[in-house]
């Protein structure tokens, strides 16, 4: 059969999407636990999540640190000797870090979940806390930083935050020099104490689950007295970056990197879908109106976008990209000019629909494995999300109509409610 290139091969509308639920108990303790028991192949991932990302700490690091620590040697064994041990049983460990929340996530074969656990354990009750390993720490953080610092992308991120939230509020905060070499190790071991060995934690066990391994968790886990009450923290926002512009002069860059945008919402908000469908419009993916215009009409800059980013308290959005300096102008003028035009004119039927297909089909993209499909879960989890809030994800797009979007543009995208920031200069 002869294949005619010239027109596009058929496809198929996404309408539904189902995802597994998880099954959500309790250790002896009381501490949550949710099982998510889906995937063909004998693999466990198992997260412990604490409430103690930034927004919890008492001195800036603190968070981080206690974290980052955790592997770097307990009472009993060396930060090389964990290593070996997690190598051994062909187990992979990572130490999450956010502004709302910090945790340990290893995977590994399900045979080899009762050598897991042990150390797991072991990090979390009995961290040594080395000095020697926290310099090392420092110094790697810092000479992170010190390269950041260099890329106009990094800095024009971090100072848009800043004039969203403020320098002091848990989300505005970034790394400094001066707070990296300071901190005290005590000020590390009391954030240890008292949000991640006595604080609040849930447990996700995700991949091939048996009842074994629900029962192990809970011997592991399910003794001792965690989960302290946490104490009520009201953070004030900043409240006067409407209508600003920052620009943050870099000699020696030859192009600037543009932020503009505002604080939203959470995705309990009732305007969340609508406006996912009207972001992703308007520069949320490869042929958005944006990458149309600024990249391939005027040639201004290699990509462009928009995002909508969910935090556990807050939400903003932001439009990105990094041009030439002296293109910088008119490339801020053309993205007012898409923002006017969704403002104002209703979105062609064709448009609206190669958009919806376009989500509805990464949607279901992004679930292709057993731990794609937790990660979904988690967020519902952890944002504490109705059950069927995934599953309502492709009706929910579909139902969007132009009309929706004319609004949400109208109501969210006005410019004089945003900041806009400039690293490099105009």
């Amino acid at each position: 059969m002869t294949l005619d290139r010239t027109e596009a091969p058929a496809y198929k509308i996404i309408n539904t999407i189902h995802l597994p639920e998880p099954t959500s108990t309790t250790l002896d303790n009381g501490i949550p636990l949710h099982v998510i028991n889906i995937g063909e192949q004998p693999v466990v991932r198992f997260e412990c999540i604490f409430e103690s990302g930034n927004w919890h700490e008492k001195h800036t690091g603190a968070s981080f640190f206690a974290v980052k620590m955790l592997p770097e040697g307990t009472t009993s064994l060396t930060s090389s000797e964990i290593s070996e041990a997690f190598d051994k049983v062909g187990a992979f460990i990572d130490m999450s870090h956010s502004s709302d929340r910090s945790g340990i996530v290893v995977y590994c074969l399900s045979r080899f979940l009762p050598e897991v656990l042990t150390l797991v354990k072991d990090l979390l009750e009995d961290p040594a806390f080395p000095e020697k390993e926290l310099d090392e720490l420092r110094n790697i953080t810092l000479q992170n930083l010190r390269v950041n610092k260099e890329k106009t992308a990094y800095l024009a991120t971090t100072e848009f935050r800043r004039q969203l939230f403020g320098s002091d509020h848990p989300y505005g905060q970034s790394q400094e020099e001066k707070n990296i070499q300071e901190l005290p190790l005590a000020e590390i071991r009391a954030h240890f104490e008292q949000h991640i060995k006595n604080g609040q934690r849930k447990i996700i066990l995700a991949g091939q689950i048996s009842d074994t391994d629900v029962s192990l968790v809970n011997d592991y886990f399910g003794q001792g007295n965690y989960g302290r009450e946490l104490d009520e923290i009201t953070r004030v926002v900043n409240t006067d970056y409407l209508g600003k512009e920052v620009i943050v002069e870099k000699a020696d860059s030859v192009q600037s990197t543009i932020r503009i945008g505002r604080r939203l919402f959470t995705r309990q908000h009732p305007d969340y879908f609508k406006m996912l469908v009207t972001n992703e419009i308007l520069g949320g993916y490869f042929g958005s109106r944006l990458m149309k215009n600024i990249r391939e009409e005027k040639g201004l800059t290699y990509g462009i976008s928009s995002h909508m980013v969910t935090l556990g308290r807050e939400g903003y959005f932001m439009i990105g990209t990094d041009v030439k300096k002296e293109f910088t102008q008119q490339t801020i003028d053309e993205i007012k000019k898409e923002i006017h035009r969704l403002q104002t004119e209703l979105v062609e039927d064709d448009e609206l629909q190669t958009v919806k297909n376009f989500m509805a089909g990464e949607f279901a993209g992004s679930l292709n494995t057993a731990f794609e499909v937790a990660d979904r879960q988690k967020i519902l989890l952890l944002d504490q999300l109705p059950a069927d809030f995934f599953s309502r994800y492709i009706d929910q797009i579909h139902a969007t109509t132009s009309e929706d979007i004319r609004l949400m543009a109208a109501t969210y995208l006005n410019p004089e409610e945003m900041v806009e920031v400039v690293v490099g200069g105009k």
